[in-house]
């Protein structure tokens, strides 16, 4: 014996790993490439130094925004920058109006709650993935956040994992936070915190 555990025969699982599929096969069509990193940070300004003023990407879009947290049980603001990759993705960084928040999400020592990695995908492939994550048991959640809608998934690793489709006027939306990404960063960072998504859907009172 090697000390694997085996499958069980009878029920096909072997010790805690997922059910076994109902022979779907692979995605008709694959993730298209990656739709953004994300990591908690603690100054944005000193982010962007390093990001754009020296390794030269470009800070596409700034998006300040205001939720609801259900792990603190109270609104949270965070400022949310993204810099530009050639393809189209992007690298993506919170930073949050309150010390207590950032402590509480930050990336270490333990991984921040906003840390996860997204796909993007078209939205046929993305109801696809839906069906066969809700197929498996697999608890989910789908997000509109006015720019893009999302579906997050949890990987056996507690992983975040993020799939992305984007609606049929982001070249319109990524041109608007484009022109007004830096003067919405600094504004954020100087204490307005005026949400500026307004197609976000609201949280119901």
């Amino acid at each position: 014996m090697t000390g694997i555990d085996l499958p069980n025969q009878e029920s096909g699982h072997r010790g805690d790993s997922l059910p076994q599929s109902k022979g779907r096969g692979l995605l008709a069509h694959l993730p298209v490439g990656l739709h953004h990193m994300a990591s908690v940070v603690k100054d944005q300004e000193r982010t962007r130094q390093f990001f754009e003023d020296i390794l030269g990407l470009p800070l596409v879009a700034t998006w300040c925004e205001r939720a609801f947290n259900s792990e603190l049980g109270r609104e949270i603001e965070y400022c949310h920058c993204f810099y530009g990759l050639a393809d189209g993705s992007v690298l993506a960084f919170f930073q949050f109006a309150e010390d207590d928040v950032y402590e509480f999400c930050k990336s270490v020592p333990q991984p921040g709650r906003f840390e996860h990695f997204a796909l993007k995908v078209d939205k046929a492939t993305w109801e696809e993935i839906d069906a066969r994550a809700a197929e498996a048991g697999l608890s989910r959640r789908h997000t509109n956040h006015g720019y893009c809608a999302s579906l997050y998934l949890e990987s056996p690793d507690k992983l975040k994992v993020e799939f992305v489709y984007d609606p049929e006027d982001v070249e319109a939306i990524n041109a608007m936070r484009r022109a007004d990404a830096h003067s919405e960063m600094r504004r954020w960072l100087q204490g307005d915190r005026r949400p500026n998504n307004h197609d976000r859907p609201k949280r119901p009172t």
